[in-house]
């Protein structure tokens, strides 16, 4: 977009310093690069969304458009305020995708009174219509198998608790 002349805001959240990736890169591509951790580690201390308040409200930024990309809470929070703020909004649903090609229907998801698939009809959605509560429920589905397998790829046979599958927890 910079190379097109288009001013571009970025607003990168992270829960700590140590956890911020690709800073550099980003700040060489940035209009204004705006940096907050959950913590305070480094820079703003809060959430995304603080950020986007202040630019608005309090320095009388406007924005053409709001791209929302990472953990689907944040994506959700950012939509509730910008539909509040009047910016038009989209979310990258990469999050639910599991196989990329709509026949496992991990990713099915409602945007406005429709279903669609992550992996087929986008990622990119308009996030103001997506139901982010359904996407997050749908996310979690899967959380405890992905727990399983990482605990057998790191022990293999010799896993025996914490999943609550094998018997090694009686």
């Amino acid at each position: 977009m910079r190379e097109h002349g288009i001013s571009v805001d970025v607003i990168v959240g992270a829960k700590t310093k140590d956890l911020l990736i690709l800073e550099d890169a980003m700040r060489e591509q940035a209009g204004n690069l705006y940096v907050t951790t959950d913590d305070g580690s480094y820079e703003r201390k809060g959430m995304v969304t603080e950020v986007i308040k202040d630019l608005v409200n309090n320095q009388g930024k406007q924005y053409d458009v709001c791209v929302a990309i990472g953990p689907m809470i944040m994506m959700k929070f950012t939509c509730l305020l910008t539909k509040e703020l009047g910016i038009p909004t989209v979310v990258s649903l990469n999050p639910v995708m599991v196989d990329g090609t709509g026949m496992c229907g991990a990713c099915r998801i409602t945007v406005g009174d429709e279903v669609k698939f992550a992996c087929v009809d986008g990622p990119e959605f308009d996030g103001h219509k997506v139901n982010f509560d359904e996407a997050m429920k749908r996310q979690m589905m899967y959380k405890s198998e992905e727990g399983r397998a990482i605990l057998k790829t790191r022990e293999g046979d010799t896993h025996h608790g914490g999943c609550g599958q094998c018997g090694g927890d009686n």
